[in-house]
């Protein structure tokens, strides 16, 4: 069965409908996702490479975990289950710090319009690698890389296969948030 998401206005505020995922993307509809970035005491952030079955961005290193609001979820209560489906992990809302809500609209090549605002939360956690339980159709892979490191993927974004080149400036707002957090 297929999700139904709320669609919301351009400025982000309900209105009151909700259309499912597929409906949401063929027509553009603006609708809300959950990203969870999680990084450790080190300033460490977890990567995400996403599945190579994805429609959007096959293959490429992203957001620790991300996925679409439900209708009638809150923001919170989708980081929490998305955490749970995407990396078998259980946190709490206690544990998120907002950090934002960020647009992101892009079309891409196969039709999928994507209006999203992205509420984004950031998350400390203490986890290994070997923690994390991946969900195979969401997930292809998971990677810790540290601040230095990222700076230099973000430094040759678009041209080293990693992070979605469009939100350069998105990531950067994640990695202050993450450096004010850990210094």
């Amino acid at each position: 069965m297929e999700e139904f998401i709320d669609i919301v206005d351009q400025q982000g505020n309900p209105t009151g409908v909700s259309a499912t995922k597929s409906e949401i993307h063929a027509k553009g509809h603006f609708h809300n996702t959950a990203h969870v970035w999680f990084y450790d005491s080190d300033g460490n952030i977890l990567l995400q490479q996403r599945a190579a079955s994805k429609s959007i961005c096959p293959l490429l290193w992203d957001v620790s975990v991300a996925g679409h609001i439900d209708a009638g979820e809150t923001p919170e209560q989708a980081a929490v289950r998305e955490v749970k489906e995407e990396i078998g992990v259980d946190i709490s809302e206690d544990q998120l710090i907002k950090i934002g809500v960020f647009e992101c609209f892009q079309s891409y090549p196969n039709g999928i319009i994507d209006n999203e605002f992205h509420h984004t939360f950031i998350v400390e956690t203490n986890l290994w690698i070997d923690d994390f339980i991946p969900q195979k159709e969401e997930v292809e892979a998971l990677k810790y890389v540290s601040m230095y490191e990222f700076a230099g993927i973000m430094d040759n974004i678009g041209k080293n296969n990693h992070l979605i080149a469009s939100n350069l400036s998105y990531y950067e707002q994640v990695m202050l948030a993450i450096l004010e957090e850990t210094t």
